[in-house]
């Protein structure tokens, strides 16, 4: 079957070396110059756009690039999307050493294929790879093997404004060995396939949230900061609660006076008066217990930008919410991340209680100018520094 296997490979690709180059026996960092390319030569039908939905459906190309303790990073390859072979005993499987980034390839209005802010996924790909003991690597190297990839399956980037391709930069421990260890052995590799919205309610529609405090995601000192699976498995049994009781997404709180952290898999806003009556944006701080997200930063960078009202990152509690909301100082409440971009939030059922926030009555003016912003600019349709161009 292995040699049949082989054969059959041989004659669906052919393999291509796309630049010159040699990795030494020890490599600290792969090249981008030493990529090599199988291209598949049974391209599948792509989807229609109107059709998509999120993260059903894979490109035919995916990199990948091995690492060992004892002979450093191998060549990066581009080759036909198939599966993994993992020792039964890989740590990834185990002990959840992996992690994993969220990015996208946008198809702007001109033709042009761009990324958006993409060297701060790979600054925290790189923080995160540092926190479960797995290799450093050459962040802008990886980037360009990433464009590369992109590039080779530029057919699967949706011709639409309301789509993308998501593009999902995977990194795991494969050390076969049940010892609870540092791995000796491990795997970069990249999947990319067309999105469409992320909530099933489609793009821009309000979402409720469930806060339950006996639930908690993360926590200071732990890896809330990462982008790792293990932040993520154990809250899909809380989501589940949440559908239960009518919600779409949860609100995740924090300890005694229930800090307001993250929303579903989202960094969350508040725009506001505050006690002394200015109008500001408020989001809770990077101490440890949220992600550093891309869409995140872009929001804060733009509010700055624009000067217009306070910005703030700070600790906002459920307490000082519900006051707010009370007396009619909460203007909007709103999500943001890469794979929804900004996200209304029009109800947070707290013990036992709903409460309605305005947002939509309020426009949403602030969060429709943010998406709008963001949107112009992946889409092609404003020129930011903040795009990398794929072709």
């Amino acid at each position: 079957m292995a040699v049949l296997g082989k054969a059959l490979h041989r004659q669906l690709c052919t393999s291509q070396s796309l630049f010159q180059g040699s990795w030494r026996s020890v490599s600290s960092s792969f090249k981008a110059s030493s990529l090599v390319l199988d291209r598949c030569l049974t391209p599948r039908p792509k989807p229609d756009p109107k059709s998509l939905v999120f993260g059903k459906q894979f490109s035919d190309h995916m990199l990948t690039v091995s690492w060992s303790a004892e002979k450093g990073w191998g060549n990066p390859n581009i080759k036909p999307f198939q599966n993994l072979s993992l020792h039964p005993a890989a740590s990834a499987l185990h002990y959840s050493i992996e992690l994993f980034e969220g990015m996208k390839a946008f198809r702007g209005v001109d033709g042009r294929i761009r990324l958006f802010r993409p060297m701060l996924n790979m600054e925290r790909m790189h923080r995160s790879a540092q926190r479960a003991c797995l290799p450093a690597f050459d962040k802008a190297e990886l980037l360009e093997c990433i464009r590369k990839l992109v590039e080779v399956d530029q057919d699967w980037v949706p011709h639409s404004t309301q789509a993308s391709l998501y593009i999902r930069p995977t990194f795991i421990g494969t050390e076969p060995s049940l010892g609870v260890s540092k791995s000796n052995h491990a795997l970069l590799y990249v999947i990319v396939g067309p999105v469409g919205p992320y909530f099933a309610t489609g793009a821009f529609n309000p979402v409720s949230l469930l806060a339950d405090p006996q639930f908690v995601r993360a926590w200071r000192g732990g890896v809330g900061d990462c982008k790792m699976g293990g932040n993520y498995g154990p809250t899909i049994f809380v989501q589940n609660e949440a559908t239960k009781l009518g919600c779409q997404q949860v609100l995740w709180l924090y300890g005694e006076e229930h800090e307001i952290t993250e929303v579903g898999t989202m960094n969350l806003f508040i725009y506001w008066e505050n006690k002394e009556g200015v109008r500001e944006l408020v989001t809770p701080p990077l101490d440890g217990v949220i992600l550093p997200g891309v869409t995140r930063q872009s929001l804060l960078d733009l509010a700055r930008d624009w000067g217009e009202f306070p910005v703030s990152e700070r600790r906002v509690v459920m307490s000082d919410f519900l006051t707010a909301l009370k007396e009619g100082r909460v203007k909007e409440v709103f999500g943001a991340g890469t794979a929804c971009v900004v996200c209304p939030v029009e109800r947070v059922l707290y013990k036992g209680e709903n409460y309605h926030i305005p947002t939509m009555e309020n426009g949403p003016d602030l969060a429709k100018r943010f998406h709008k912003q963001l949107t112009d600019i992946q889409y092609g349709r404003a020129e930011s520094e903040w795009t990398h161009l794929v072709v």
